[in-house]
């Protein structure tokens, strides 16, 4: 049970996919943590202090709200999203968790190989190099392609989703095991997980695989069209795609380099949940099979229909 004299975590993103999934495992097993969350906009943070939460305005982009949400802080996470903007947010937040005394920081990243040339995975190199000169306790999360992308940017619309790196294979992770391995590297600190790098690739597949996956445990036909990199520059260039242009060029080259061979290794198993969790992780069938509702709902939905809120 927590008290006064328990570690104070710090979460952000917990309005985004990933930082929900984080907060709802604390709630699961808070162990001896008391919880802050920072949020950006004022209604959330009405609604998570009217649930009795410890809630404060947090804004990556506005270091003026650093100060008080970082007061206290012994850990925290860092979560951005995956643009330029990532470089001075961490490089500006890092600076005040500095100056509150804050112990270990706990960075999300991407599977990244040291000399990675695409820009998205040079920014994340930057961030994790100033990250360490901090002199700040650190731990590095390193995930692959997220599952929950099927739910979203490659959904099965009418029982058919895209891939935009051909044939080649790719390695997938569950969300909810990211946020459970989060959230157990903050609970137990940087005694145990300090200065360590994590790897979660837990299963790799090509799209065809994927669609064969997929078919097995939904019970109905699923396609996967193979696309090459091109294909998707299109959709940015038509406007098809809305992204800000610093990611849609980043993002055509990280699939070009993947599909040339010069990205390989994110077609590669690299597992540490087992060693965080005591457990497997989620293979890509047991994913399906615990989403298969919103999966289905998908499958079942027109190409040519608009869905609603």
């Amino acid at each position: 049970m927590a008290t006064d004299n328990s570690p104070l975590i710090f979460l952000m993103g917990v309005t985004g996919q990933t930082g929900r999934l984080i907060l709802e495992d604390f709630d699961r097993t808070p162990g001896n943590a008391r919880i802050r969350v920072g949020v950006r906009k004022q209604k959330d943070l009405e609604r998570l202090r009217g649930e009795g939460r410890d809630a404060v305005l947090f804004d990556l982009d506005d270091p003026r709200t650093f100060g008080p949400a970082l007061c206290g802080v012994d850990r925290m996470n860092i979560l951005t999203g995956y643009t330029i903007a990532m470089t001075h947010q961490t490089k500006t937040v890092v600076d005040a968790a500095k100056k509150a005394g804050v112990q270990h920081i706990v960075n999300q990243g991407v599977f990244a190989a040291e000399d990675a040339t695409d820009s998205k995975y040079c920014w994340f190199a930057l961030v994790e190099a100033y990250i360490e000169a901090s002199g700040i306790a650190w731990t590095h999360l390193h995930p692959n392609v997220f599952l929950e992308n099927m739910l979203s940017v490659s959904q099965p619309i009418g029982g058919t989703f895209s891939v935009f790196w051909g044939v080649n294979r790719v390695g997938y992770v569950a969300l909810h095991d990211l946020a459970a391995v989060t959230a157990k590297v903050l609970r137990d600190g940087p005694e145990r997980y300090g200065s360590k790098d994590y790897y979660l690739s837990t299963e790799t597949m090509t799209g065809p695989e994927l669609a064969t996956a997929l078919s097995e445990v939904l019970d109905r036909s699923i396609r996967c069209n193979t696309l090459d990199p091109s294909e998707v520059e299109a959709l940015f260039k038509k406007g098809t795609l809305e992204v800000e242009d610093w990611y849609a060029r980043s993002s055509f080259e990280l699939l070009t380099q993947f599909a040339d061979g010069r990205m390989g290794y994110m077609g590669t198993v690299k597992d540490d949940v087992p060693f965080l969790l005591g457990r497997p992780a989620t293979s890509v069938r047991d994913w399906a099979r615990a989403n298969k509702a919103q999966l289905l709902d998908l499958v079942d939905q027109r190409a040519d229909e608009t869905p609603t809120e």
